[in-house]
């Protein structure tokens, strides 16, 4: 995607958007909607996104980055083994998720209304957040800190993780840390012994 200006109106029209996204849905959200939403004229967007499809993809890009930058930072000052970088890159994804939530719930619950030039486009970034867990869980493997098909458990750890969206308390009982640690904590459970 080409971007047709970076300003500061335009990183709000994606914050926005991200938030009627959330609770309009893609489809339903119109431009005259979000521009209702900016106090600005429908026109105005376009000197932004050339349409819809450019505003979806710029939510998900962005929120996208911003994920890839906190693990890859969580990762870097990690000084301990296997275990820690499991904990860092937990404690990185639900920072992400509920730091920027609508953008995540965007990318979690819109991707398939995204073109395919734009799946394309977004694809890399996808795939390399993907790898950062990929190789991470394949270390707590290979450390014996869990068991399991290394893809398996990568999509249960997200899919645990991305699924807090829908229920997690900022006031209830867990703060992000100690959330993050009791879910990958539960990863290293001992197999229980048939009766």
């Amino acid at each position: 995607m080409n971007v047709v200006n970076d300003s500061p109106r335009r990183r709000e029209l994606i914050r926005v958007a991200a938030q009627l996204f959330v609770q309009e849905g893609f489809d339903r959200t119109t431009v005259r909607m979000l521009a209702q939403e900016m106090g600005i004229k429908s026109g105005s967007l376009f000197h932004h996104f050339r349409d819809k499809q450019e505003i979806l993809c710029a939510v998900i890009e962005e929120g996208t980055h911003n994920a890839l930058a906190i693990a890859r930072e969580a990762l870097a000052q990690c000084d301990g083994g296997a275990e820690a970088r499991l904990h860092a890159m937990a404690r990185a994804h639900l920072e992400t998720l509920l730091t920027d939530r609508n953008a995540h719930v965007v990318a979690l619950y819109e991707w398939r209304r995204l073109d395919e030039a734009s799946r394309d486009h977004l694809g890399h970034l996808r795939d390399a957040y993907e790898q950062l867990w990929q190789d991470v869980i394949g270390d707590a493997l290979e450390a014996g800190l869990i068991r399991g098909d290394k893809f398996l458990v990568s999509r249960f750890v997200l899919g645990a993780l991305n699924w807090t969206v829908r229920w997690y308390d900022p006031a209830g009982a867990y703060s992000p840390d100690a959330l993050a640690s009791e879910l990958i904590d539960m990863l290293g459970a001992p197999a229980a012994t048939p009766a």
